[in-house]
């Protein structure tokens, strides 16, 4: 069996999979039902300053697919709305109750220096093994100058980072905002006020529809609306970037990372392990299918790692780092052309009607004796888009074939029809 045990920031966890700082959270009820169900660690709901904040109902807005699938959620909720001290007496329990699980205490403040290193010591002095600082929440605490407010400045996020690092000599996660020109500002100044890892992403800013009748964003709150954070599948693309960004930048690279952003089966967070991250955080499919996911990513995770013969997660993460490149990297003389199983397709027509429509007319459309079409891909006009393959709803109808053409590797710096290559010969 793959050993699942894995080391982030210095902390040692019995796998990889954390909650993320969120609802699921907040309270020891919930995390407790966590750990019963596998979970190796959470990172509690964000805390700040008593009194409580005082959240607004309602607060989830979701997007959906044509089946009612929940591509994202945008939440409108803010940071615990439960006293400090409660959170932190139950943080003592759960710590002593769950000695082999992994607690790290979310905190948010104001950019003073005292109420971040006071916050900061009264978390740890509850006994969290670290301390995650949520500078990226972009929806009502940001309007405070809170959140995303600090973490869309980098002298913000350095200084904040090192108020906390002064203050304790447990690890310190930056948490990191999405909603930035260039992610590597940001986690560069975290790595400069001393942060032992960055947990990225945090939820982007959003709104995910329009109530066409009450004719205000959803969801509304007495007939008024909101832009709030957007979570789940639909933000992984963008989580993966950031993640690889800061792996691949020689200034940034070894900053340790807690992945976070539409995490849902295993392969997600095989995918952000290949990219450097030590750790995933979960929360958005933990709302919508309970907290026992997390048996089947644990399962999932193992047996990919037991037919790839790796017998820890060090021993695949980052290895997609060096294949991440810059396009001006890319092979231009590397080809392929779709081809389509005749046995398995269904005549449905839409890799035609994709090609035919918005692409390069390279699949034809035969009428067949006694009925139906027959679809041919046309390979002087293929260009390998894989457009095909994609809208195609038969798992390996359409295949994507590499071409020998016998060219050597070719970047578009060498290319002979770049004209700065061209204007640098003359």
């Amino acid at each position: 069996m793959a050993d699942l045990r894995c080391k982030i920031a210095g902390i040692d966890s019995i796998n990889p999979f954390w909650l993320a700082s969120a609802p699921p959270t907040d309270k020891k009820y919930n995390v407790v039902r966590a750990f019963e169900a596998g979970w190796g660690g959470v990172v509690w709901k964000t805390m700040g300053y008593d009194p409580p904040v005082i959240n607004v109902t309602s607060r989830y807005g979701v997007l959906h697919d044509s089946d009612r699938g929940v591509i994202g959620i945008n939440n409108i909720e803010l940071i615990t709305d439960r006293p400090l001290e409660v959170n932190l007496q139950e943080i003592r329990e759960v710590r002593e109750e769950w000695p082999d699980r992994v607690i790290i205490g979310s905190m948010m403040a104001p950019m003073m220096e005292k109420l971040w290193k006071d916050l900061a010591v009264r978390i740890a002095e509850a006994g969290v093994h670290g301390i995650e600082l949520n500078l990226g929440c972009p929806h009502g605490m940001c309007e405070r100058g809170m959140g995303s407010a600090i973490g869309q400045v980098p002298e913000m996020v350095e200084n904040a980072t090192r108020w906390v690092r002064e203050a304790v000599d447990i690890p310190v996660f930056t948490k990191l905002t999405p909603n930035i020109t260039d992610i590597l500002l940001p986690a560069e100044a975290a790595k400069a006020g001393g942060a032992d890892a960055v947990s990225l992403i945090n939820t982007v800013s959003s709104i995910t529809g329009v109530d066409l009748d009450v004719m205000a964003p959803m969801p509304t709150v007495d007939g008024k609306g909101t832009h709030g954070g957007y979570c789940g599948s639909a933000v992984k693309p963008i989580a993966l970037h950031m993640v690889a960004e800061i792996a691949r930048n020689p200034d940034t690279c070894s900053l340790e990372m807690s992945a976070i952003g539409g995490i849902g089966t295993w392969r997600d967070a095989a995918e952000f392990i290949a990219l450097g991250a030590s750790g995933v955080q979960v929360c958005t499919a933990a709302m919508l299918y309970g907290f026992r996911i997390v048996v089947d990513m644990i399962d999932g995770l193992s047996n990919f790692m037991d037919e790839k013969g790796y017998k820890s997660i060090d021993e695949f993460r980052g290895l997609a780092i060096p294949n991440t490149v810059d396009w001006n990297d890319l092979n231009m003389n590397f080809d392929l052309k779709a081809v389509i199983d005749k046995d398995l397709c269904i005549e449905c027509g839409r890799c035609h009607i994709a090609c035919e429509d918005t692409s390069h007319q390279a699949i034809t459309k035969t009428a067949k004796t006694g009925g139906g079409n027959e679809y041919e891909v046309v390979n002087d006009e293929c260009v390998g888009c894989n457009l095909c393959l994609h809208v195609c709803p038969v798992p390996d109808c359409i295949t994507m074939k590499p071409v020998e053409n016998g060219l050597p590797h070719l970047t578009w710096p060498e290319h002979p029809d770049n004209p700065m290559r061209i204007a640098s010969s003359e």
